[in-house]
């Protein structure tokens, strides 16, 4: 092993025990389980926060198929389709981990909710690995992201302290964007990471915001019904992607690519000079006489 994994695997783990020592331990709050929408129709416990979860399946196991489905992706690594893989059998568990808990929501439920969520994020974080860093390493990163991710659950349940399943679901929301923008990808299409993250960003959003976009709509739809149909965008945009994408011939990070953009635009709409300078422009005006009308 490198020097240079070695002292990131260190700061890492250093980084991950100073924040356990110097922070709080976060409980979980009784109150979480307490929805807004607590309908019930058709004789099923909160019918819109459990079948809002349908599309989480739906998503996962089209997934899951068009990654053995011949070719269809194009994956070019092999760790790329273990971790496809992982991501899918993830979200497509969400759907029934997510429905078992709103069936009757408490904490011993909301473990199977938590940990397909787990396995979706870390799989995520070692796809990256793969395609924008290292295959070796990031195909090696599987199994203890996931290891980390399940932990994560089991040390909230049984110390009470949200801390590491919070790095676990948080981080990934951090370094996706940051990666998805700076490292260059393998692959075309790379945008599609940040509509993915935008549409979780407003998942979590609303969320937060559950009884208040239930005031809002009129006791129509509450925030935490619309966190999930949100939240299964995220793997929408993230198929579209691997069915539209190919191998960047010139691999450049986002960043790069507009910042070339931006240049180009100022080129064309005439404020740059193809050496960079700031074109002046000098205007006159002359005076008009005006004749009043008699």
């Amino acid at each position: 092993m490198k020097k240079r994994t070695v002292y990131a695997w260190g700061v890492a783990i250093l980084s991950f025990v100073v924040l356990m020592i110097v922070t709080p331990a976060i409980p979980q709050s009784e109150a979480y389980h307490d929805f807004a929408d607590q309908r019930e129709f058709l004789g099923i416990p909160n019918t819109l926060n459990v079948v809002s979860n349908f599309p989480f399946l739906v998503i996962g196991l089209i997934g899951l198929v068009l990654c053995y489905y011949g070719d269809y992706f194009k994956f070019s690594l092999q760790g790329e389709l273990w971790g496809w893989t992982c991501f899918y059998i993830g979200v497509a568990a969400v759907a029934i981990g997510s429905s078992y808990y709103h069936l009757k929501p408490n904490d011993a439920r909301l473990v199977w909710d938590r940990l397909p969520m787990t396995i979706a994020f870390t799989s995520i974080i070692a796809i990256f690995i793969i395609e924008r860093i290292d295959e070796r390493k990031g195909t090696i990163s599987i199994i203890p992201l996931l290891l980390a991710g399940i932990v994560s659950i089991l040390y909230w349940r049984f110390f009470d302290d949200l801390r590491p399943y919070a790095m676990v679901q948080f981080l990934p929301c951090i370094a996706i964007p940051v990666m998805a923008i700076l490292l260059p990808p393998m692959y075309t299409h790379s945008t599609y990471w940040l509509w993915a993250a935008g549409f979780y960003l407003l998942a979590k959003v609303e969320e937060a915001a559950d009884k208040v976009i239930y005031d809002w709509t009129h006791h129509i739809v509450s925030g935490h019904t619309l966190k999930h149909l949100c939240a299964a965008m995220v793997p929408v945009f993230l198929t579209l992607m691997l069915a539209k994408r190919t191998v960047e011939p010139e691999r450049q990070s986002l960043l790069k690519t507009w910042k070339i953009s931006w240049t180009k635009f100022r080129k064309t709409d005439g404020t740059v000079e193809s050496d960079g300078t700031v074109e002046s422009y000098t205007c006159t005006y002359s005076t008009v006489p005006v004749v009043e009308s008699q």
